[in-house]
C-alpha cells in the first residue's frame, strides 16, 4: 500500500485530536498521545487544551495531583512526561533498556557506579515509602543517612536530576505535588492505577502500539528517537517490532517502507490531505513524535527555528499538517512568524481560538 505525506498528516492529525479537537480528558489525550512531554508544565497544560473542543479548566493538575490518573515522571529521551498512571509502568520499563549508567563514560562524566544507583535507589524506595513527597533536598539527606556515604552526597548534589532518571526508570519514584516553587518526589505505588513494570518484551508491545496509533506510520528507527534518541540495542528494536507480527502493516511513504497497526491501514488508505491551519503549543506531541530531523514536517532550512538551543521547541504554525511557522504569545497576543503564505481566514480563526487558551 502507498500513502503520500499529505495523507499520513492529515491522519496524525486526526488521531492526536489536533484536527479536529476532541472530546477527550487529560489523561485520555496522554494515552492517546504515548505521552505528553512536560519539561514545561504550561506547555503540557496547552498541549491537552489545544486538543479539547471544550477545554477544561485545571484538567492536567486535577488528573494528576486530585485523581492520581496521570503521573509525571521521566520517561522518553530522559525527558519528564505525563503519562497515564496504568500504562506508566510499560514506557517505564523500556526507557530503563538504555541502561547508559553502565557505560564507563557516564560513570566517569557523572561520579556514579550502577552499585551507587543501586544504594540510592534502595534508600530512596524506604524514605519514599508509606505515601510520603519529599523535596529533592529531603530526598537527598534521607539518602545520605541512610547510606552514611559523603560520596553519594556529593553526586547528588551535582547530578541530582540525572542519577534519579534511572529510579524512576527502575519505577521508584516519580514526580509529587510541588510545595511552592520546590518539586517533590514520591512513589508510584501510591498511584491508584499503577501496574508495576512489565517484562521488556511486553512493554514495547504497548509501547509501540501507542506511538503507531499515534505518530506513524514509522520505521523502527524513528520509534527509536522518540524513545531514546536511537540509543536502544538494533537486536532489541528489531526484535519488538518482529513479535508484533500480523499486528503491523507494512505501508511505503515517499517510497520508504514504514509500519502502520494493521487496524488502522484502511483508514489511513481513505485519509484526504488536509487544508487545516491550527497552533501548537512549545514541545509538542506531534513535532516531538516524528522528530525535528523530520524534514516532511518541518523544512530542513527551518529546523533551527523550530528545535532551538537548550533543547527548546517552539510553538509551531500548521498547514497542511506541515511546520509552516512558529508563534508566541507576546502582551495577549499571538505573533505568527510563518516560513510560507498562509490562508488568512483558517489562520486569523485559529489565532483567536488558542488565544484564549493561551491567556487560560
Amino acid at each position: 500500500m502507498t500513502v503520500s505525506w499529505g495523507q499520513v498528516l492529515a491522519w496524525r492529525m486526526r488521531r492526536q485530536y489536533v484536527d479536529p479537537p476532541g472530546d477527550g480528558s487529560a489523561v485520555g489525550i496522554a494515552r492517546r498521545l504515548a505521552g505528553v512531554q512536560a519539561q514545561v508544565a504550561s506547555a503540557a497544560e496547552l498541549a491537552v487544551a489545544v486538543r479539547q473542543a471544550r477545554p477544561v479548566p485545571g484538567d492536567v493538575p486535577r488528573a494528576l495531583w486530585e485523581e492520581r490518573t496521570l503521573v509525571k515522571t521521566w520517561a522518553m529521551r530522559g525527558t519528564l512526561h505525563l503519562l497515564p498512571a496504568e500504562e506508566a509502568g510499560a514506557y517505564l520499563a523500556l526507557c530503563g533498556t538504555l541502561r547508559n549508567w553502565e557505560k564507563p563514560s557516564w560513570q566517569r562524566t557523572f561520579g556514579a557506579t550502577p552499585a551507587d544507583l543501586e544504594a540510592i535507589a534502595a534508600a530512596a524506595a524506604g524514605a519514599l515509602a508509606g505515601g510520603k513527597a519529599l523535596t529533592r533536598q529531603e530526598l537527598t539527606a534521607a539518602i545520605v543517612d541512610e547510606t552514611g556515604s559523603a560520596h553519594l552526597a556529593e553526586v547528588l548534589g551535582s547530578g541530582w536530576g540525572t542519577l534519579l532518571k534511572p529510579l524512576a526508570w527502575w519505577g521508584v519514584l516519580c514526580h509529587g505535588p510541588s510545595q511552592g516553587n520546590r518539586v517533590t518526589f514520591t512513589s508510584p505505588e501510591n498511584l491508584p492505577g499503577w501496574r508495576g513494570l512489565p517484562p521488556p518484551a511486553e512493554a514495547a508491545r504497548t509501547v509501540i502500539r501507542a506511538y503507531l496509533g499515534a505518530h506513524g506510520p514509522a520505521t523502527p528507527q524513528a520509534f527509536d528517537n522518540w524513545l531514546t534518541r536511537g540509543g536502544s540495542r538494533k537486536r532489541d528494536l528489531k526484535g519488538w517490532f518482529a513479535a508484533l507480527g500480523g499486528e503491523l502493516a507494512t505501508v511505503e511513504v515517499d517510497g520508504e517502507p514504514m509500519y502502520v497497526l494493521a487496524e488502522h491501514a484502511d483508514e489511513l488508505a481513505e485519509t484526504e490531505p488536509s487544508r487545516s491551519v491550527r497552533l501548537l503549543g512549545g514541545f509538542d506531541p506531534y513535532v516531538l513524535g516524528a522528530g525535528t530531523n523530520a524534514v516532511y514536517l518541518i523544512p530542513a532550512e527551518r529546523r533551527a527555528e523550530v528545535s532551538r538551543a537548550a533543547g527548546w521547541i517552539s510553538p509551531v504554525v500548521l498547514y497542511e499538517g506541515r511546520v509552516a511557522g512558529t508563534w508566541e504569545a507576546k502582551d495577549g497576543e499571538v505573533a505568527v512568524t510563518p516560513f510560507e503564505d498562509l490562508p488568512a481566514e483558517p489562520l486569523e480563526a485559529e489565532i483567536t481560538r488558542v488565544r484564549s487558551l493561551s491567556a487560560a
